[in-house]
């Protein structure tokens, strides 16, 4: 049968867009475009390889196709047009074939059914039942008549190039075309062939090849027609990929399928449409769903399509997912956020530290700390819950941003101990965090000047305790509204703020003391087990007398302490079972007893007493009982150092206190002191190595230089010196409160 005799079944243009826009696999559309826009037979397809391809211009590019001798034919050369060569090559490379593998390697009978079942699907799918018949005989057809007729190919170029026997009327007068005149010939097909295509209902929106390589070069692009109502009327690959849908799930379905339910339930879908009819176009972002019920983020450009009367025939939707660069936004807004409130911690932090300096005594030390954290706005509230033991109830507590009263309404049941106390210990986790916790309290609890919140709203707590050394004075706690506060950075930091604040309250404790006139002494008893000594002097029998303590660090003390009844030896085998002492050894022996040394990391009474801004004049352990003596400033909150005691050593309790005069000894009279002390020869001899620069480093005078200055033998002088050197020191450190007016004035 001629191509004249079987013009009027030729497939038209619409309709072989259609047969492509059926198309389920990238597969399934190279075929038909091999066979419609190339004219290979299915024979030839089954036989075809990349390696059939040849590049014959390099700009711009041009290629042809060696086809594939079959059916003892004798070959031929036919013209492959430019984005057919690329959708080849990318259906080559996605699925790892070789140069030397066939591109389909399947039968030639299995590529007919495969164009058929693409023509049944297109009949369904568009209501044009004559798809259902199309062969691969008329996509050949089809691509004749547009060589020939659109676009005026030589008649002798399309029979070579297509592969048929003859065209009777041409055969006798048309040369065999040679290579360039095949490519020159179809070079118009390479050319703009406009912004669309029109079936006679008005343009289609992008429906050009630009537009098509770009939908077919992601999933993340999808093209799509609605009719008048918003049902869908077109679905091609491009929306396939993106949304899940095959054509035959969801071409009749209304567009607001795509939607969440919640933007169907406020009539977003409607407004839409409504708007782009308004506005002829409009655009928006907005969340989409996908088949199996995942959400994603898109960008959809909805434009109206009418006919050549204005009349209006539907929609054509642009889809576009910006998941991606939504997450990424998403992303940025987190960090930011982040940065933002690691920037509010940090000046909180400062904050602070600035308060603490500026504070005179403890309660100023908290009230400053909890209005410094509330007010950069790192935290909703702050609160401090003084440690406190006497009569088991709660005696302080400072707050900001919420009235103390109304603390307990968002303190957690974790937190609650001893009759609804929130303190903190020495023994518990550094930091507390308590996360999904509600921040609302009522109106009438929350401090107009702190900016509480009064929604039902939750955020996050945390709390830690401030300590310095083993002692801990209370805890702080603050809450926020934050969905990322208290990670690690955040909790480092809050710990450095309560060992700050612990440290600043123990300094203005011992700053008060040591300022103060009239002190107050305090006698203590500790009966309990928890210290080495008391359990030692119980275990034993015997008695410990403290000659002096030594820092070392913050929690690791020296030990110089007078034993009495009982062996160093029995005494060390015990410290050699308890973990807190680190070291020990006997220092002298003399006829009333023995001099030790001990190195104790952990807690004392004596220590406890000192971290709250008390001096311990003098302490012994003796049967089972610690008594010491100690004086605080006449000031100081008495309760808070024996409840700070009793936190840690609960078996203790203050049996004495009297006021009395601070004694303050001149210069003059240190000095008539130590000189009663001295002999003759001691003073001189330190007299002698002072100003002859023995004690100058590097040394002015060596002692023998000084020794024979003197008329005395070396280790003459060495003896008056280190004789006078002890009464010295033990003039000092015996009396510590030998303070010279000068250096007091001066503080």
């Amino acid at each position: 049968m001629s191509l004249e005799e079987t013009e009027s079944s030729v497939l038209a243009r619409d309709e072989y867009e259609l047969l492509l826009d059926a198309a389920e696999t990238y597969r399934e559309a190279l075929v038909v475009r091999l066979c419609g826009d190339v004219g290979l037979r299915p024979t030839e397809l089954a036989e075809l390889t990349v390696d059939d391809v040849e590049q014959v211009r390099i700009e711009p590019p041009r290629y042809l196709v060696r086809v594939p001798v079959v059916d003892d034919g004798d070959g031929r050369t036919a013209y492959l047009p430019t984005r057919v060569e690329r959708e080849l090559r990318r259906y080559a490379r996605s699925n790892g074939l070789t140069t030397d593998d066939r591109i389909f390697p399947v039968t030639a009978r299995r590529l007919q059914m495969l164009v058929s079942d693409v023509g049944d699907r297109a009949a369904d799918l568009f209501d044009r039942p004559p798809l259902a018949h199309v062969s691969t005989s008329d996509l050949r057809q089809y691509f004749a008549r547009r060589a020939l007729v659109d676009h005026a190919v030589n008649p002798r170029v399309v029979k070579a190039a297509g592969g048929w026997r003859s065209f009777e009327a041409l055969e006798p007068y048309l040369p065999e075309p040679t290579d360039a005149e095949i490519v020159d010939a179809f070079d118009a097909v390479e050319q703009p062939s406009g912004t669309g295509r029109d079936r006679g209902d008005g343009p289609v929106v992008g429906d050009d090849s630009v537009i098509r390589l770009l939908l077919a070069a992601s999933d993340r692009y999808a093209l799509l027609r609605l009719d008048a109502d918003g049902y869908v009327e077109r679905w091609n690959r491009s929306a396939a990929a993106m949304f899940g849908y095959r054509a035959g799930e969801i071409v009749g379905t209304h567009v607001s399928t795509f939607y969440p339910d919640a933007a169907v339930d406020d009539g977003v879908p409607e407004r839409t449409l409504s708007a782009a009819l308004e506005e002829s176009g409009y655009e928006h972002e907005g969340w989409r769903v996908h088949k199996d019920g995942s959400q994603f983020r898109a960008t959809e450009v909805v434009s109206p399509l009418r006919d050549d009367q204005g009349r209006h025939r539907g929609f054509a939707v642009f889809v576009r997912d910006v998941s991606p660069a939504h997450e990424e936004l998403e992303d940025l807004r987190a960090r930011t956020h982040d940065l933002e409130r690691r920037d509010a911690v940090a000046r909180t932090h400062r904050a602070v530290t600035r308060a603490l300096l500026e504070s005179t005594d403890h309660e100023e030390v908290e009230t400053k700390t909890c209005a410094a954290l509330t007010a950069g706005g790192a935290y909703e509230y702050a609160w401090i819950d003084r440690a406190t033991h006497a009569n088991q109830r709660r005696d302080w507590r400072a707050a900001s941003g919420i009235d103390p009263d109304a603390v307990e309404r968002l303190v957690p049941d974790g937190w609650r101990e001893d009759g609804g106390e929130t303190d903190a210990s020495a023994d518990e986790t550094p930091i507390v965090v308590e996360t999904d916790v509600p921040l609302a309290v009522d109106g009438d609890g929350v401090d107009s000047g702190g900016g509480g919140n009064a929604d039902d709203a939750a955020g996050a707590l945390a709390r830690v305790p401030l300590a310095y050394g083993d002692t801990v004075y209370g805890a702080l706690a603050v809450a926020t509204d934050a969905s990322a506060a208290f990670d690690d950075e955040e909790r480092r930091w809050l710990e450095t703020i309560g060992r700050q604040v612990g440290y600043a309250i123990a300094a203005i404790r011992r700053r008060n003391l040591l300022l103060s006139d009239r002190i107050v002494e305090l006698d203590v008893e500790c009966r309990d087990t928890d210290s080495f000594f008391v359990d030692a002097s119980r275990r034993l029998g015997c008695r410990f007398e403290l000659d002096s303590l030594v820092p070392l660090s913050e929690s690791t003390k020296l030990y110089y302490l007078r034993l009495e009844d009982a062996s160093p030896a029995d005494v060390f085998d015990l410290a050699a079972d308890e973990a807190g002492i680190e070291d020990y050894r006997l220092v002298e022996t003399d006829a009333e007893g023995w001099r030790v040394e001990f190195v104790v990391d952990g807690a004392c009474p004596i220590v406890t007493l000192t971290e709250y801004g008390t001096t311990v004049l003098e302490a012994h352990f003796e049967g089972g009982t610690a008594a010491i003596t100690a004086e605080c400033a006449a000031d100081a909150d008495i309760r808070t150092i024996v409840d700070g005691l009793r936190a840690v050593f609960p078996d203790s309790e203050l049996i004495g206190k009297r006021e009395t005069e601070r004694t303050v000894r001149t210069a003059r009279e240190f000095r008539e002191g130590l000189e009663d002390r001295l002999t003759d020869r001691q003073e001189a001899s330190l007299r002698a190595a002072y100003f002859g620069g023995y004690y100058d480093w590097p040394r002015e005078s060596t002692a023998e230089e000084i020794a024979d200055a003197m008329g005395i033998s070396s280790p003459t002088l060495h003896n008056h010196l280190r004789k006078g050197q002890h009464e010295l020191l033990r003039t000092f450190f015996d009396d510590p409160t030998a303070e010279t007016t000068d250096t007091a004035d001066t503080d």
